[in-house]
Formats: C-alpha cells, structure tokens, sequence
C-alpha cells in the first residue's frame, strides 16, 4: 500500500468518515462501546446519574476540592455530548431575563430562564421544590408574542462558537468515543413552555397550538442538528423526556403517537440522511423518570435502544426489562433509597442486579436518580466498591 494509500485510509478511520479502530480508541471509549455492543461478560462502565448530595458529604468530610472520578473510580468518558438544544426546557436563544418579579414578604416570584414564574424562599434558589406558578405559553398570543421567535434556527448568536464545539468534537471522534446528539424530548419540552396541568387540557382543546409548537421543536432540532453532522457522524440521539410517574405514562398512548412520535420519526430519518459515515448505526436513549414499562414499546416504535434511569420506588425493575428487552442497553436501576439503609441492604441489592446483568451485557450501574443527601458518604464509598467488585 502506498503513502498516499495510508493517508487516505487514516482519514476514513477518523471517527467522522468511519469508526476509530479499536486500538486507538481512548479507554472509556472502548468500555462504553462494549457496553453499547451489549457484550457478555464484559467490564461494567463505571459512572454516575447526578449528585444532591455533595453539601452533605462535604460536612461528612469529603474535601471540597475531591475529583470524584478518582474518588469513586470511574471511568473516564466514553462519549462527547453536543448541546445547544436545551435539556429539561427549550433551547431558547435569547433566554428570558432572570429577574424578580414580586415580593411576598420571606418569599419572592422570579421569572426564570425559560419563562416560568417560580415561587422560591427570598434569597434562596436550591434545597427545596420550587413552586411554578405561571408558564410562558397560555394561548397563541403568549405562544407566538413571547416564546416562538427565540426559538428560530437562523438566529445567528446560537451559532456563536460552533467552530470551536465542532474541533472539540472531532478531535473525540478521533478517540473513538460515542457522538451524542443530547436535545429536550417533546413531552418535556411542552411542559415547560405550557405547565403538566395545562397541558393536559391543551393537548384536546387546542391541538392546534401544540403542533405548532412541535413543528417548531422539529425545525430547531432538524438544523442545528444538520449543522453538527456537517461536522461529525452522530451515534447516539438523546432524549431528555421525562413523560412518566409512578403509575405510568403522564399522557395516554394516542397522545404520544399524535403529538411526538411523528415528529421524532421525522428528525431520526432526516439525521440518518445526512449522515457523514451512512454506514454508523444510530442509537436512540430515552430518559424518564417513573414507571416506564408501558412506553418502552411506544419508543421501540422509533428505534428506541438505551433507556435511563428505571426508578425502583415507581415499580421499575431493571433485571425485569433487560430480560424482556435483551438488544436494549439499560443504565440506573440501582435504589436510591436502598443506598441510604446499611451496607448488608447494599450487598444484597446490588449482588441481586450486577453479576445477571454483567452476564448480559449492556448495562451501566448507576442510581436511578441523582444521589439524595440521605445517603451518606460512607454508604456510597461501600456501593462504589461492591461496583467495582461485581462489575470488573
């Protein structure tokens, strides 16, 4: 094979044009893949869903400055998430003005990023559940005078700094690692711009307004996403949706089919058109809160393959649904409150989940939720160790 002949192969093996080999891959990289292979056997990834707990750990002695990655050995990252389309609201740009809007003695209305206006204690905005008493969208006018025009795709100050995102993201596709399109899913993006309630009673007396604020969500996603993949291949889409509680779904199947799916259907296909490397296989991931077993099925409908966080407490049970779901890649299921008992619980828990769904692959341990602060540092330090123990 000639020079040239090198060269171009490289280029192909880039993590744009195609996949890294395997013996240029970074660590994390590797294990996250095996992991996404739903390999048996293989090493478990080591990582967390989130922390509420740090303020509390810190007066138990953890040092301020501690790098949890070192503390409780996880692994290093094995994917590169790309933004810019909101999370647990929409992606506005420009965001509301965060400002007070009335003052009710020992307690204050603050108009928030995304709209809302949200009843907090004075001078305090974390440690306890905001109340939200008012959303930006109530009609048309609200929909249309406040809210649509920051969410157009052609405004150029949400393209500030693509270049730069865009160097960073190739440089970890040339270490193998998973490209993450990371976007707020419909159902949790309407109920931040309507409220859960109104919402309810929107989807039926005006459907109307709720497509075009979907239409809306697709043509944002659609081109910021097209600009990403003019840059890298994109491996996995993820949906931050939130759509259940503890009984199940939040809105009915017909809902989900008429108001969501259609237009996830849409953003996969136009994704998988303009892939770089049409070759890659395109994961999807859904994240929801509560009971999620009677979605799963509704989601497969658009390709669903990794779910997260099966919350134990709302009824799910992650050995449960990776046997009923063996080419689903599974991550959470571990019982948040089970962490906070004594470590005798956390042996029996953990020995009951780790080593079956080691055997299967496909599954990454972690809380199903962020860490509460009832679970102490002590506790937590044991669970990470039996992970360890159990996962490789």
């Amino acid at each position: 094979m000639t020079q040239v002949q090198h060269d171009d192969a490289a280029e192909l093996q880039d993590g744009v044009h195609g996949p890294v080999p395997r013996e240029r891959m970074s660590p994390g990289a590797r294990k996250l893949r095996d992991t996404y292979a739903i390999t048996p056997g293989a090493p478990l990834y080591r990582k967390e869903f989130g922390f509420y707990c740090l303020d509390a750990w810190r007066a138990q002695g953890l040092p301020p400055d501690a790098d949890l990655a070192e503390l409780f050995q996880y692994d290093p990252p094995g994917n590169y998430i790309m933004g810019e389309l909101g999370w647990c609201e929409a992606g506005f740009c420009p965001a509301f003005e965060v400002k007070v809007v009335e003052d009710r003695g020992e307690y204050e209305v603050e108009q928030d990023f995304a709209g809302r206006h949200v009843l907090f204690f004075k001078g305090r905005r974390n440690g306890f559940m905001p109340e939200y008493l008012r959303h930006p969208v109530e009609d048309w006018r609200t929909w249309e005078e406040n809210v649509k025009w920051r969410l157009d795709p052609t405004t150029p100050e949400r393209y500030v700094g693509l270049d730069a995102r865009m160097a960073d993201a190739k440089a970890a596709a040339a270490e193998g690692k998973i490209m993450v399109q990371g976007l707020v899913g419909g159902y949790m993006y309407l109920r931040s711009l309507i409220g859960p309630v109104e919402l309810l009673t929107m989807f039926c007396e005006q459907p109307d307004l709720i497509h075009d604020c979907m239409e809306t969500w697709f043509a944002l996603a659609d081109a910021v996403i097209a600009r990403h993949q003019g840059h890298v291949t994109i491996e996995e889409l993820f949906l931050g949706e939130d759509i259940c509680y503890n009984h199940g779904a939040l809105i009915s199947p017909d809902m989900m089919r008429a108001f969501l799916l259609p237009y996830y259907q849409q953003l996969i296909t136009n994704l998988r058109r303009r892939q770089i490397d049409a070759r890659r296989r395109l994961h999807v991931q859904i994240d929801t809160d509560g009971f999620a077993d009677p979605v799963i099925p509704l989601y497969r409908e658009i390709g669903m393959d990794v779910m997260s966080p099966f919350e134990v407490a709302a009824g799910c049970d992650i050995v449960r649904t990776a046997h009923a779901y063996p080419d689903m890649v599974v991550s959470g299921g571990i019982d948040k409150r089970v962490l906070a008992t004594t470590k005798a619980e956390i042996d029996r828990h953990v020995e009951a989940i780790l080593p079956v769904l080691r055997e299967r692959g496909g599954y990454i341990p972690t809380c199903d939720h962020g860490v509460p602060e009832e679970v102490s540092l002590e506790n937590y330090l044991h669970y990470r160790k039996r992970c360890i123990e159990l996962g490789g």
